[in-house]
């Protein structure tokens, strides 16, 4: 095992030097606390020879830490809010969580967070570091909530951010299942149809001396072209998909694509009203713990991973640091309602700025349900309608093919 050097004050608060050898760094603490020695620096055998600023990597896990899923970034998330609600400071919550967690990577990333904080680290710094799962919002709205002093609540608002969308991606998927395996069903319809039915269908008709109905040869003929050419489809697609990620990995595509989304019937609005319920709640957030004005909108600027969105937030941060009222900011960059530009204008007006935002939040937390649950009700239908016409086409040829066969069998 390897050794750790370690200053520590003890209880007479002198400063006292040693080593001790344990398995990681988190033992070495462990270590010190039984001893009564408070640390104030623990570097490991000689490779420590200067104290590590910031790296969140820890000891005992890989730099870069490990990804968390979905529900295990909720379940992290929303047990460090009721530790800091139950009145502990950052360092014992984070301890809690990696002696009891029994998720191994909830475990991992908690001691990762809490050696970098002993060592004199920012959580808002550590977290990349600890996880690539914790994203430029996350950590951003972490930062506002370090800044403010409201940390518990913006983590619960984290919390109730990620069990929206972890809610909306299971909703969408459960409502795809059966209109998808339709499809499926579909696609092996169409294929027996056009390999097995229609060769045999057509020889028929050809003994009869009948010709095939204008819909069925159509169909033939589309099957004949897709045996032939998919190939070249194929490669058109491919180079489609290669051209379109390069395009937005660019800053002024990424920017046009981040701008389209928001116009695509039935997700954008989706998107749109995602955006307004956050900014809203971080504001909010922000505004009544006391955070200025300006630095509250530079946070959420940082923040918002939607780069047309974020231009536009840009532009309303320069025209606030010029004196312009916020109202007024946000009404010249046309990108946002006009009653969320009203609700704004009578908050600065009484005072109230972040109580105005807190009423504007749920009234998008309600309009955001609503079209999440159109949205999960009109994908599937159309699928449904799209498929209900292939399989409706597919049977027509069917069935007017074999009308036609036993027409000419009967006038021979």
């Amino acid at each position: 095992m390897p050794a750790f050097s370690y200053t520590a004050i003890d209880l007479s608060g002198k400063k006292v030097s040693g080593s001790v050898t344990v398995r990681n760094k988190s033992e070495a603490y462990r270590e010190l606390e039984s001893k009564s020695l408070t640390p104030v620096l623990v570097q490991e055998g000689e490779t420590a020879g200067a104290k590590k600023s910031g790296s969140g990597a820890g000891k005992g896990m890989p730099k870069g830490g490990v990804k968390l899923k979905r529900p295990e970034l909720v379940l992290f998330t929303e047990e460090l809010a009721d530790l800091l609600d139950a009145g502990m400071n950052l360092e014992r919550a984070l301890r809690i969580l990696g002696d009891r967690q029994t998720n191994a990577s909830i475990r991992g990333v908690a001691n990762c967070l809490r050696d970098d904080i002993r060592e004199g680290g920012r959580f808002s710094k550590s977290l990349p570091a600890a996880s690539p799962s914790f994203d430029e919002l996350y950590c951003s709205l972490v930062a506002a909530g370090e800044a403010s002093g409201s940390l518990p609540d913006i983590l619960r608002r984290l919390v109730v951010n990620l069990k929206q969308l972890f809610d909306l991606q299971r909703r969408t998927v459960g409502a795809m299942i059966y209109p998808l395996t339709v499809m499926l069903a579909c696609v092996v319809l169409i294929f027996v149809f056009s390999t097995v039915l229609m060769p045999s269908l057509s020889s028929m008709m050809q003994k009869t001396g009948q010709d095939l109905p204008m819909i069925t040869d159509l169909l033939i003929k589309f099957t004949d072209f897709m045996a032939k050419w998919w190939w070249l489809l194929l490669s058109i697609m491919i180079g489609a998909a290669v051209a379109f990620k390069v395009t937005i990995s660019t800053p002024n595509g990424r920017e046009w694509w981040d701008g389209y989304k928001m116009r695509i019937p039935a997700f954008g609005p989706v998107i749109l009203g995602r955006f307004y319920a956050q900014f809203c709640h971080t504001m909010s957030n922000l505004v009544n713990n006391g955070v200025p004005l300006l630095n509250g909108l530079r946070l959420v600027t940082r923040g918002t991973p939607n780069r047309y969105i974020r231009s536009h937030l840009e532009t309303v941060v320069l025209d606030v640091g010029e004196g312009t009222s916020l109202a007024k900011a946000m009404e010249k960059t046309a990108a946002f309602p006009e009653q969320l530009v009203d609700r704004v204008a009578i908050g600065e007006q009484t005072g109230e700025l972040g109580k105005a935002f807190s009423k504007a939040a749920r009234k998008y937390d309600e309009d955001l349900d609503v079209r999440i649950s159109r949205l999960t009700t009109i994908v599937p239908t159309v699928m449904l309608v799209f498929v209900a016409i292939i399989v409706g086409i597919v049977a027509y040829c069917m069935i007017t093919t074999i009308f036609g066969s036993m027409s000419g069998v009967r006038g021979k």
